[in-house]
């Protein structure tokens, strides 16, 4: 950077994508960076310390704010003196509650905006989901940003994913702020802490042998680092000269690492790449949705007393099998966007990340497995129950 410093924010700065943009806007020297994230104070690993994100605190290229989204004066204050925002806070996405999700991704989203308006920001973008416009039964094969947002959506995290788009969108122009969204489909990579280990914890349940639908529905995966250079490709189409900027403006875009695969192979890409077992027994999806309806009306139930939120429910089996491809022409005419590390690059440092998670690092299991248990006595459904 040279001349007058420059500061952008990212909501949700301690977040997964989020943590992979920080790193890269402190990398590419484009902005000081501020950091707005719930915890009262910002706690590093050791990686992050003797890292670029370390460095940057310590010289004060990088600061840590703890704020509230929901709370418009905190937002105010944590917006102010920025040249553009980032917005990529939400909550976990595996939690399906309705308030939650509303009162961040609709009304946090909503004061973000305000404040964006009112602070004279230049730039705003979204971090949106390629769910926004799935109902989870009818399959997407390379869906482009044609499609309208959805009447049934999956899940009240893309319900209101959807509401907190389309609310970025059309606030772009007012008072100069230019405004986009990125939708990226299923994101993966160093940091996950929701898919590759939820996958660890089903093989090691004994359930990584099985297979939800006949195994043949097509997925866009995405490698973490794509989504955070995705944004970088937007902020700068956004600060471009005029005609580059007002077509990038006010537009969703679709992010993927334009490699669509079967999702059950890219599973099994990483089960085996940890040392488990690939899937290979196929159960239909109509047998398991019962099941995953009664499980999701128990957690109805229990889930206010402190019920785990289960791996079976309705949602999940949808997205574990129909289809959902995505085609990015949009971003890569509009926001210059392509990939910088290939599908495969991306798997392998994502397995090199989890040591600890591979099977020989595992303590030995005491006995058959629940799901053997159940398959044994010839309840073949009843595996995902157990």
């Amino acid at each position: 950077m040279s001349g007058e410093e420059r500061w952008c924010v990212v909501t949700g700065g301690r977040g997964f994508a989020a943590r992979h943009l920080v790193e890269m806007l402190i990398q590419y020297d484009m902005f000081s960076v501020r950091i707005a994230d719930l915890e009262p104070q910002i706690t590093l690993s050791t990686e992050e310390q003797n890292g670029a994100l370390g460095h940057a605190l310590k010289s004060g290229r990088a600061n840590y704010v703890s704020a509230d989204l929901r709370d418009k004066p905190q937002v105010l204050k944590v917006i102010e003196g920025a040249e553009v925002v980032f917005h990529m806070a939400a909550p976990n996405s595996s939690v399906n509650s309705q308030q939650l999700h509303y009162s961040v991704n609709v009304q946090g989203t909503k004061n973000v905006i305000d404040a964006c308006v009112e602070l004279k920001v230049k730039r705003l973008i979204y971090t949106s989901s390629a769910s926004v416009v799935f109902d989870g039964i009818h399959g997407i094969i390379n869906g482009d940003e044609s499609l309208p947002y959805t009447d049934k959506p999956l899940d009240s995290y893309s319900a209101t994913k959807a509401e907190g788009e389309a609310a970025i969108l059309k606030a772009n122009g007012t008072n100069g702020l230019l405004t986009c969204s990125l939708r990226p489909s299923s994101i993966f990579g160093p940091g996950d802490r929701l898919f590759v280990p939820s996958l660890v914890a089903a093989a090691r349940a004994g359930k990584s042998k099985f297979m939800i639908g006949d195994g043949n529905n097509i997925y866009d995966f995405t490698y973490v680092e794509n989504v955070a250079h995705a944004h970088i490709c937007a902020d700068r189409a956004l600060a471009s000269e005029q005609e580059v900027a007002e077509k990038a403006a006010g537009q969703a875009y679709f992010i993927t690492n334009m490699e669509p695969i079967k999702f059950w192979e890219f599973t099994s890409l990483i089960l085996e790449g940890l040392g488990y077992e690939r899937p290979r027994i196929k159960i239909p999806a109509f047998a398991v949705m019962p099941i995953a309806q009664v499980i999701e009306w128990i957690y109805k139930i229990f889930g206010p007393y402190g019920m785990k939120v289960p791996q079976l429910i309705p949602s999940r089996i949808r997205l574990l099998s129909c289809s959902r491809s995505f085609n990015c022409s949009k971003a890569k005419d509009r926001l210059g966007y392509a990939p910088i590390v290939p599908l495969e690059e991306g798997l392998k440092r994502t397995l090199e990340s989890y040591p600890h998670l591979r099977a020989e690092n595992q303590p030995k299991r005491e006995g058959p497995s629940k799901a053997s248990i159940c398959l044994g006595s010839g309840k073949a459904v009843a595996i995902f129950s157990c």
